[in-house]
Protein backbone atom coordinates (compact mmCIF):
# COMPACT_ATOMS: atom_id res chain seq x y z
CA UNK A 1 0.00 0.00 0.00
CA UNK A 2 1.39 3.47 -0.88
CA UNK A 3 2.19 6.26 1.83
CA UNK A 4 0.05 8.53 0.28
CA UNK A 5 -2.40 9.29 -1.97
CA UNK A 6 -2.23 12.38 -3.92
CA UNK A 7 -5.20 13.84 -6.07
CA UNK A 8 -5.16 15.93 -8.18
CA UNK A 9 -7.75 17.70 -10.49
CA UNK A 10 -6.73 19.49 -13.97
CA UNK A 11 -8.95 21.31 -16.14
CA UNK A 12 -6.80 22.87 -18.60
CA UNK A 13 -3.44 23.48 -16.60
CA UNK A 14 -1.47 21.22 -18.72
CA UNK A 15 2.32 22.69 -18.57
CA UNK A 16 1.26 23.62 -14.73
CA UNK A 17 -0.01 20.21 -13.84
CA UNK A 18 3.66 18.95 -15.74
CA UNK A 19 6.00 20.64 -13.34
CA UNK A 20 3.41 19.62 -10.67
CA UNK A 21 4.07 16.20 -11.44
CA UNK A 22 7.89 16.27 -11.78
CA UNK A 23 7.56 18.17 -8.27
CA UNK A 24 6.11 15.01 -7.01
CA UNK A 25 8.49 12.54 -8.84
CA UNK A 26 11.40 14.34 -6.61
CA UNK A 27 9.32 14.05 -3.48
CA UNK A 28 11.53 12.02 -0.85
CA UNK A 29 11.12 8.87 1.61
CA UNK A 30 7.26 8.37 0.36
CA UNK A 31 5.72 5.88 -1.83
CA UNK A 32 3.10 7.98 -3.67
CA UNK A 33 -0.12 6.89 -5.40
CA UNK A 34 -0.85 9.65 -8.00
CA UNK A 35 -4.04 10.22 -9.18
CA UNK A 36 -4.92 13.10 -11.92
CA UNK A 37 -8.37 13.72 -12.45
CA UNK A 38 -8.80 14.94 -15.92
CA UNK A 39 -12.14 17.25 -16.03
CA UNK A 40 -12.48 16.59 -19.69
CA UNK A 41 -9.51 19.51 -20.74
CA UNK A 42 -9.34 20.63 -24.19
CA UNK A 43 -5.74 21.71 -24.15
CA UNK A 44 -3.83 18.22 -24.25
CA UNK A 45 -3.35 17.42 -20.26
CA UNK A 46 -4.95 14.07 -20.36
CA UNK A 47 -2.45 12.98 -23.00
CA UNK A 48 0.50 14.41 -21.38
CA UNK A 49 0.25 12.76 -18.39
CA UNK A 50 -0.64 9.48 -20.35
CA UNK A 51 2.19 9.88 -22.38
CA UNK A 52 4.77 11.75 -19.84
CA UNK A 53 4.14 10.36 -16.06
CA UNK A 54 2.98 6.44 -17.11
CA UNK A 55 3.58 6.21 -13.18
CA UNK A 56 0.16 8.36 -12.41
CA UNK A 57 -3.33 7.38 -12.62
CA UNK A 58 -4.98 8.84 -14.99
CA UNK A 59 -8.88 9.49 -14.54
CA UNK A 60 -10.09 11.15 -17.43
CA UNK A 61 -13.36 12.61 -17.52
CA UNK A 62 -16.04 12.93 -20.60
CA UNK A 63 -17.58 16.57 -18.93
CA UNK A 64 -16.06 18.86 -16.22
CA UNK A 65 -16.61 17.23 -12.47
CA UNK A 66 -15.51 20.86 -11.19
CA UNK A 67 -13.00 20.84 -8.22
CA UNK A 68 -15.15 19.23 -5.59
CA UNK A 69 -16.21 16.47 -8.25
CA UNK A 70 -13.19 15.54 -9.10
CA UNK A 71 -11.20 15.43 -6.10
CA UNK A 72 -14.26 13.29 -5.07
CA UNK A 73 -13.57 10.79 -7.50
CA UNK A 74 -10.30 10.33 -6.67
CA UNK A 75 -10.54 9.97 -3.28
CA UNK A 76 -13.05 7.00 -3.48
CA UNK A 77 -10.11 5.54 -5.81
CA UNK A 78 -7.65 6.38 -3.69
CA UNK A 79 -5.60 3.26 -1.80
CA UNK A 80 -3.80 4.89 0.63
CA UNK A 81 -5.29 5.71 4.47
CA UNK A 82 -4.05 9.10 3.82
CA UNK A 83 -4.73 11.37 0.97
CA UNK A 84 -3.60 15.22 -0.08
CA UNK A 85 -5.62 17.00 -2.62
CA UNK A 86 -3.11 19.34 -4.48
CA UNK A 87 -4.00 21.83 -6.91
CA UNK A 88 -2.14 21.30 -10.42
CA UNK A 89 -0.93 24.63 -10.37
CA UNK A 90 1.77 23.88 -7.24
CA UNK A 91 5.07 22.53 -6.93
CA UNK A 92 6.24 20.81 -3.82
CA UNK A 93 9.51 20.70 -2.13
CA UNK A 94 11.08 17.35 -2.18
CA UNK A 95 10.45 17.04 1.53
CA UNK A 96 7.02 18.92 1.76
CA UNK A 97 4.72 15.47 1.43
CA UNK A 98 6.84 13.82 4.15
CA UNK A 99 6.99 16.47 6.68
CA UNK A 100 3.17 16.77 6.57
CA UNK A 101 2.54 13.42 6.80
CA UNK A 102 4.75 12.63 9.56
CA UNK A 103 3.13 15.16 11.64
CA UNK A 104 -0.57 13.62 11.05
CA UNK A 105 0.65 10.00 11.82
CA UNK A 106 2.27 11.56 14.85
CA UNK A 107 -0.62 13.53 15.94
CA UNK A 108 -3.72 11.17 15.30
CA UNK A 109 -6.22 14.48 17.25
CA UNK A 110 -4.95 16.57 14.09
CA UNK A 111 -8.01 16.45 11.20
CA UNK A 112 -5.13 17.64 8.55
CA UNK A 113 -2.60 19.52 8.02
CA UNK A 114 -0.74 21.73 5.23
CA UNK A 115 2.48 23.74 4.15
CA UNK A 116 3.36 27.08 3.31
CA UNK A 117 2.70 27.91 0.03
CA UNK A 118 4.26 30.67 -1.98
CA UNK A 119 4.21 32.64 -5.15
CA UNK A 120 5.95 32.03 -7.79
CA UNK A 121 8.38 35.83 -6.96
CA UNK A 122 8.83 33.87 -3.40
CA UNK A 123 5.79 36.14 -1.29
CA UNK A 124 4.42 33.85 0.93
CA UNK A 125 0.60 33.17 0.69
CA UNK A 126 -1.74 34.01 3.40
CA UNK A 127 -3.68 31.00 3.44
CA UNK A 128 -5.41 29.21 6.54
CA UNK A 129 -8.54 31.03 7.91
CA UNK A 130 -11.28 30.87 10.43
CA UNK A 131 -14.76 29.65 9.31
CA UNK A 132 -16.35 33.02 8.65
CA UNK A 133 -19.20 33.99 10.34
CA UNK A 134 -22.24 34.75 8.74
CA UNK A 135 -21.44 38.19 9.53
CA UNK A 136 -17.72 37.78 7.28
CA UNK A 137 -20.24 36.58 4.75
CA UNK A 138 -22.34 39.97 4.81
CA UNK A 139 -19.46 41.84 5.12
CA UNK A 140 -17.56 40.65 2.78
CA UNK A 141 -19.65 39.60 -0.51
CA UNK A 142 -22.32 42.91 0.18
CA UNK A 143 -22.24 46.63 -0.31
CA UNK A 144 -22.75 46.24 3.34
CA UNK A 145 -19.04 45.97 3.76
CA UNK A 146 -18.74 49.05 1.56
CA UNK A 147 -20.94 50.46 4.24
CA UNK A 148 -19.41 49.53 7.50
CA UNK A 149 -15.71 49.46 6.28
CA UNK A 150 -13.86 49.34 9.90
CA UNK A 151 -16.06 46.56 10.59
CA UNK A 152 -14.91 44.79 7.65
CA UNK A 153 -11.67 45.29 7.97
CA UNK A 154 -12.27 43.63 11.75
CA UNK A 155 -13.71 40.74 10.63
CA UNK A 156 -11.43 39.97 7.68
CA UNK A 157 -8.14 40.27 10.31
CA UNK A 158 -9.51 37.89 12.31
CA UNK A 159 -10.83 35.63 10.02
CA UNK A 160 -7.84 35.42 8.06
CA UNK A 161 -5.27 35.64 10.94
CA UNK A 162 -4.34 38.43 10.15
CA UNK A 163 -1.46 39.34 12.75
CA UNK A 164 0.70 35.77 12.10
CA UNK A 165 3.20 36.48 9.22
CA UNK A 166 3.01 32.22 8.15
CA UNK A 167 6.73 31.64 9.51
CA UNK A 168 5.95 29.64 12.61
CA UNK A 169 3.65 26.54 12.61
CA UNK A 170 0.05 27.38 14.08
CA UNK A 171 -2.85 25.26 14.74
CA UNK A 172 -5.88 26.83 12.14
CA UNK A 173 -9.70 26.50 11.47
CA UNK A 174 -9.32 25.47 8.08
CA UNK A 175 -6.66 24.77 5.61
CA UNK A 176 -6.38 25.66 1.85
CA UNK A 177 -7.90 23.15 -0.60
CA UNK A 178 -5.02 23.68 -2.97
CA UNK A 179 -3.02 21.86 -0.53
CA UNK A 180 -5.25 19.68 1.83
CA UNK A 181 -3.48 16.65 3.55
CA UNK A 182 -6.34 14.49 5.31
CA UNK A 183 -6.89 11.09 6.81
CA UNK A 184 -8.74 9.41 3.40
CA UNK A 185 -11.94 8.62 4.96
CA UNK A 186 -12.17 12.21 6.25
CA UNK A 187 -11.17 13.96 2.92
CA UNK A 188 -14.49 13.53 1.30
CA UNK A 189 -15.98 16.92 -0.09
CA UNK A 190 -19.74 18.27 -0.39
CA UNK A 191 -20.61 17.21 -4.03
CA UNK A 192 -22.91 19.91 -4.19
CA UNK A 193 -20.41 22.41 -3.87
CA UNK A 194 -18.19 23.23 -7.18
CA UNK A 195 -15.58 25.32 -6.67
CA UNK A 196 -15.77 27.36 -3.31
CA UNK A 197 -16.48 27.07 -0.03
CA UNK A 198 -14.94 23.42 0.41
CA UNK A 199 -11.98 24.12 3.18
CA UNK A 200 -14.96 25.44 5.12
CA UNK A 201 -17.17 22.84 4.87
CA UNK A 202 -14.36 20.52 6.01
CA UNK A 203 -13.74 22.19 8.96
CA UNK A 204 -17.19 22.29 10.12
CA UNK A 205 -17.74 18.74 9.23
CA UNK A 206 -14.18 17.85 11.75
CA UNK A 207 -14.39 20.79 13.97
CA UNK A 208 -10.67 19.34 15.42
CA UNK A 209 -7.57 21.16 15.06
CA UNK A 210 -5.49 21.57 11.69
CA UNK A 211 -1.88 22.41 11.40
CA UNK A 212 0.23 24.75 9.50
CA UNK A 213 3.69 23.79 8.87
CA UNK A 214 5.81 26.47 7.70
CA UNK A 215 8.53 24.46 6.56
CA UNK A 216 6.90 22.14 4.39
CA UNK A 217 7.33 24.38 1.15
CA UNK A 218 5.03 24.92 -1.56
CA UNK A 219 4.72 27.54 -5.04
CA UNK A 220 1.48 28.29 -6.18
CA UNK A 221 0.26 29.70 -8.76
CA UNK A 222 -2.91 30.56 -7.80
CA UNK A 223 -6.29 31.01 -10.01
CA UNK A 224 -4.27 29.62 -12.58
CA UNK A 225 -8.14 28.10 -14.20
CA UNK A 226 -10.33 30.13 -12.55
CA UNK A 227 -9.75 33.61 -13.87
CA UNK A 228 -13.11 33.92 -15.84
CA UNK A 229 -16.27 35.34 -15.43
CA UNK A 230 -17.70 31.47 -15.40
CA UNK A 231 -15.80 31.01 -11.99
CA UNK A 232 -17.05 34.49 -10.66
CA UNK A 233 -20.82 33.32 -11.55
CA UNK A 234 -19.94 29.73 -9.78
CA UNK A 235 -18.64 31.65 -6.60
CA UNK A 236 -21.75 33.41 -5.83
CA UNK A 237 -23.89 29.95 -6.65
CA UNK A 238 -21.33 28.15 -4.20
CA UNK A 239 -21.91 30.90 -1.54
CA UNK A 240 -25.87 30.81 -1.21
CA UNK A 241 -25.30 26.70 -1.52
CA UNK A 242 -22.73 26.99 1.63
CA UNK A 243 -24.98 29.66 3.65
CA UNK A 244 -28.68 27.62 3.09
CA UNK A 245 -26.24 24.67 4.35
CA UNK A 246 -24.58 26.03 7.58
CA UNK A 247 -27.01 29.26 7.97
CA UNK A 248 -30.19 28.23 7.19
CA UNK A 249 -32.71 29.21 4.04
CA UNK A 250 -33.86 32.72 5.97
CA UNK A 251 -29.95 34.36 5.67
CA UNK A 252 -29.24 32.22 2.43
CA UNK A 253 -32.33 34.71 0.87
CA UNK A 254 -31.16 37.89 2.80
CA UNK A 255 -27.56 37.32 1.60
CA UNK A 256 -29.17 36.72 -2.12
CA UNK A 257 -30.80 39.74 -1.44
CA UNK A 258 -27.93 41.94 -0.52
CA UNK A 259 -25.22 40.13 -2.77
CA UNK A 260 -27.36 41.02 -6.15
CA UNK A 261 -25.60 44.75 -6.50
CA UNK A 262 -22.27 43.07 -6.14
CA UNK A 263 -22.80 40.44 -8.77
CA UNK A 264 -24.51 42.72 -10.82
CA UNK A 265 -21.35 45.23 -10.85
CA UNK A 266 -18.82 42.30 -11.36
CA UNK A 267 -20.97 41.52 -14.82
CA UNK A 268 -21.18 44.56 -16.07
CA UNK A 269 -17.44 44.77 -15.16
CA UNK A 270 -16.55 41.79 -17.15
CA UNK A 271 -18.34 42.93 -20.79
Amino acid sequence: MPDLSVIIVSYNTSDLLRNCLLSLRASAGLSLEIIVVDNASSDGSAAMVRDEFPEARLLAQTMNTWYCGGNNIGARAAKADYALLLNPDTEVAPDALALMLRFLREHPSYVGVSGQLRYPDGRIQQTCARVPTFQNLLLNYTLLGTLLPTLKRSSQAHTTYADWDRLSDRDVDAIPGSCTLMRRDDILLDDDLLLYFPEETLARRHQGPMRFLAAARVKHHEKSSTRSWLATSIFFRDLLVYCRKHHGAGRMALLWLLSRPVYWLMWLRNR
